[in-house]
């Protein structure tokens, strides 16, 4: 009888280890996920701004074409990516060109004096804000859902239960990285 009742509360503890680590790996996971959704939100303003700030430039850079063409197709693919991985790369690449229409900007003082394109760009700079805090709740969210699965007991079970990868964070990429580890840029006045 002793027996059975040691089984018994053997299996129950087991039993509670286990739905309190599925419990919170799906709490975590819920999270991660609703943090992903916020930053599909400020994507999405930053994406309808760029119209606007190509149409913008258009009428006063029109022999830098390339730039224009490069920062649609980079909204393009932006708008189209689906998985984190692919976000993360299409969102470098049109934050890079991004990059490249403003420095077209600054050849044009009669652009930069332009209130559309001021409203525009300070429009974007405040979204690229939202975006940046974003991330960094996603990343943390992302965090700590894998620290949980990888944790014990949970490792013992999170394959099981359908949580057997560490979900990926939303980060700069490999080539960005790359740049922002090379040497500093030269600043020449």
């Amino acid at each position: 009888m002793i027996t059975w009742i040691v089984i018994g509360v053997i299996v129950a503890f087991i039993l509670l280890v286990v739905v309190g680590g599925y419990n919170r790996l799906v709490a975590l996971d819920q999270r991660a996920d609703q943090s992903f959704a916020d930053i599909d939100v400020q994507l999405k303003q930053r994406q309808d701004l760029i119209p606007n700030l190509v149409e913008t430039v258009k009428g006063y850079a029109t022999h830098e074409r390339a730039t224009l063409d490069a920062v649609t197709q980079a909204r393009a693919a932006a708008a189209r990516a689906t998985s984190v991985n692919d976000k993360v790369e299409a969102e470098n690449m049109l934050t890079a060109t991004l990059g490249r229409l403003f420095a077209v900007s600054e050849a044009y003082p009669d652009l930069k004096a332009n209130t559309n394109f001021q409203q525009l760009q300070t429009e974007l700079s405040d979204i690229e804000n939202k975006l940046a805090a974003a991330r960094r709740f996603f990343n943390n969210a992302v965090s700590e859902f894998n620290a949980v699965r990888r944790q014990f007991p949970t490792v013992l079970f999170a394959g099981l239960v359908g949580f057997g990868s560490d979900k990926p964070f939303f980060d700069v990429g490999e080539g960005e990285r790359a740049a922002m580890t090379a040497a500093p840029p030269s600043v020449q006045f």
